[in-house]
């Protein structure tokens, strides 16, 4: 079995008093402890002194490397995230598009590869995440790597002509062609991406399984990530244990709890899903003092100045709110910006009637499935979801809502809060059937194990060579050093 090489933008180096927390840092570091294996990545400091930094848990080696500071403005605050976040998200009015971003962001990823090649083996598998890091592949191509490189989507990929927004769009999407395998969420941005190269790239061949671009083909394929199962319902029970659970608990005096909880950003549809909750207030009377809506959003790109007019804008909406409703001994919505711990948040949502997902569009959203996973089977709670988030695709027997009609999400609040207990059971039951089945070590075996179906049929098709070849001359106007 030959070593996997796991590259993202961001790496977790965990230790022995900071062991790694999240489903997907636990799955990644599971495969890469199985096989033997190599993370490498940006460790999240800005410096100017960027050597590459190599410790070792467990199995597993990190290397780690900063980013300058004018690599971190322009490739992350610019690039990642004021143009490819809000363009995958479908969020044109909040692209901001500068050709120095888009220089930046090809010269870090040229430097990641020079960076990593020297680290490499022969056989190794090299497995990269999202889209930080899409010029990355034939980067190494362009080195001389010859190993089987795969790529994970984690955000949703656009419709075709909403991926045509930006500029110098069809280098991008030529730079997948150096992949043996790209990986995507749902059957939704599988359609997407391969509209895009149908029409954004001349003499590509595409089908619902590959596209070819250049000379060999690419494997596409829809890989939902999902969680661990049976480690986020045995956290959510310590959790709900904890002093913070109990405290919890005792707050709510008897209260139902309708429970959110997200990163502070645009695309998690905040503000609307407070005006709902608010909507459910004027609605309809008798739910007054008998519930509680607790939503935490965890600090996030606080130096970009979006994220600081979006928390202004979900304070004020959140003391209106109360202002209108709050009575001396009940407060309806508790807004906490602030982060709080994998174990307690678990805890918190095992102790909610209602978890309220409802993101104006979504890669997945792990936290829809971590609610259903964290539920007491004896008395669970109701996933109130939004059709734009992925997770929709698989727990159908959440009560699916759209996000953007206020009316819509308050209907739905309000028949989970009503809902007789057999009936919240049944749906419990069919979506455990559904996280058991897809888990997130099937993810990780799934995405792998076709990785190396597709590159076994890719050099029988062309020697990877030529297909570096026919990409030679990829490169976006701000391909510098």
């Amino acid at each position: 079995m030959s070593r996997l090489v796991v590259v993202s933008n961001r790496v977790p180096v965990p230790t022995e008093k900071r062991p790694p927390q999240g489903g997907l840092a636990v799955a990644v570091l599971s495969a890469l402890e199985t096989r033997g294996g190599l993370w490498f990545g940006w460790n999240g400091k800005i410096a100017e002194d960027k050597s590459v930094v190599r410790t070792r848990y467990g199995n597993v080696e990190f290397a780690t490397t900063a980013l300058s500071r004018r690599d971190y403005d322009d490739y992350y605050r610019g690039f990642s995230n004021r143009v490819m976040w809000p363009l995958l998200h479908a969020r044109l009015e909040r692209m901001d598009y500068r050709r120095s971003y888009e220089n930046g962001y090809r010269r870090v990823n040229q430097y990641l590869a020079s960076a990593l090649v020297p680290l490499l083996r022969p056989d190794d598998t090299i497995w990269i995440h999202d889209y930080h890091l899409i010029p990355l592949g034939l980067e190494l191509r362009r080195a001389g790597c010859r190993q089987r490189i795969g790529f994970f989507l984690h955000t949703p990929f656009p419709p075709s002509d909403v991926f045509r927004a930006l500029p110098h769009y069809r280098s991008l999407l030529m730079e997948f062609g150096a992949y043996d395998l790209v990986g995507l969420q749902t059957d939704v941005d599988l359609r997407g991406f391969i509209n895009s190269v149908h029409y954004g790239v001349p003499g590509a061949k595409v089908s619902m399984k590959s596209v070819q671009i250049g000379s060999a083909p690419t494997g596409v394929a829809v890989f939902p990530i999902s969680i661990d199962v049976d480690d986020v319902a045995a956290t959510a029970a310590k959790g709900r244990k904890s002093s913070s659970g109990r405290r919890l608990l005792a707050s709510l005096s008897g209260s139902d709890l309708v429970m959110g909880v997200d990163r502070l950003d645009y695309t998690k549809g905040l503000v609307p899903r407070f005006r709902a909750f608010e909507r459910l207030l004027e609605t309809r009377p008798a739910v007054r003092r008998k519930v509680v809506c607790l939503q935490i959003a965890q600090p996030s790109r606080g130096d970009v100045p979006g994220y600081q007019q979006m928390r202004r804008a979900l304070d004020a909406a959140a003391g209106e709110i109360n202002g209108r409703f709050a009575e001396y001994d009940w407060v309806p919505l508790r807004y906490l910006h602030k982060g709080f711990s994998h174990a307690t948040i678990l805890g918190f949502l095992s102790l909610a009637r209602v978890g309220l997902v409802t993101p104006l569009r979504d890669g997945m959203n792990l936290v829809a499935k971590e609610f259903v996973a964290a539920q007491r089977p004896e008395d669970p709670g109701v996933l109130v979801l939004s059709e734009l988030a992925g997770a929709a695709r698989e727990l159908d027997a959440a009560i699916i809502v759209n996000p953007y009609d206020l009316d819509d999400v308050a209907d739905g609040l309000a028949k989970a809060i009503d809902m007789p207990v057999e009936e919240r059971r049944r749906r419990w039951s069919a979506m455990m059937k559904v996280l058991r089945r897809n888990d997130i070590h099937r993810w990780r075996r799934r995405f792998l194990e076709a990785l190396e179906d597709t590159r076994a049929s890719r050099i029988q098709t062309l020697a990877p060579s030529a297909t570096v070849g026919a990409l030679a001359n990829v490169a976006g106007p701000g391909r510098q050093p």
